[in-house]
């Protein structure tokens, strides 16, 4: 099935990039109907302009709480027939407002193996802590910080010389590469969700075959 993706950004938007890049040479299969960004100066307008696809900005500060903001979010995704929405870089917690109009249909990329390193700037957390692997997630989000059910993780080893730029841009390209496998696999029909146990605040995510892996 083709994805009709709604794409949400707050930044320069590179794994938008790795989104069109893909559906351009023909590894992906999906649509990006709609760009989003809360803040009007996110690099990733740009790219998507660029690309022909339609933007909008809606500003979190231009709203007086966060359920007018979700709710017009989820107005301009509806219309634009969005029917999976994908978190690249966007930097605002979502609420049951906005989930609940997409449910087990938001994808958010990472840059550590959760639940380790949850939150801001993991790639930092993961040089404080010492550890010799770290990697990026893509999940399912839920109303928690980087904490809905794993679909996909990646392993890199951190090097003596890593500082925390030098290990960000090098885990970029793992977060570019898993996204888009991850996604693939999810045209590919080969995701289910099956509902969380009595007890298990979480759904379950299972692939048929193998997971996506790079």
């Amino acid at each position: 099935m083709t994805l009709q993706l709604g794409v949400l950004i707050s930044g320069r938007g590179s794994n938008l990039q790795a989104i069109l890049d893909a559906i351009a040479a023909g590894t992906l299969d999906a649509r990006v109907r709609l760009v989003v960004a809360n803040r009007p100066d996110a690099a990733g307008l740009t790219r998507a302009k660029a690309a022909g696809i339609t933007t909008a900005v809606v500003e979190h500060k231009a709203f007086g709480d966060r359920t007018t903001f979700e709710h017009a979010l989820v107005a301009l995704l509806t219309r634009a027939s969005c029917d999976w929405i994908v978190l690249a870089g966007f930097m605002r917690i979502l609420t049951r407002e906005f989930l609940s109009a997409f449910p087990e249909r938001v994808v958010n990329i990472h840059p550590s193996l959760l639940p380790a390193f949850p939150g801001l700037d993991a790639q930092a957390q993961a040089l404080a802590y010492g550890v010799h692997v770290t990697g990026c997630t893509v999940h399912l989000v839920d109303e928690g910080v980087d904490h809905g059910p794993i679909l996909a993780q990646t392993t890199l080893e951190v090097e003596p010389a890593d500082t925390r730029d030098i290990l960000a841009g090098r885990l970029l390209e793992k977060e570019h590469a898993l996204l888009i496998a991850t996604l693939a696999a999810i045209a590919s029909d080969r995701l289910s969700i099956e509902p969380a146990a009595t007890g298990d605040a979480r759904p379950t995510a299972r692939w048929r075959g193998a997971p996506p892996r790079v």
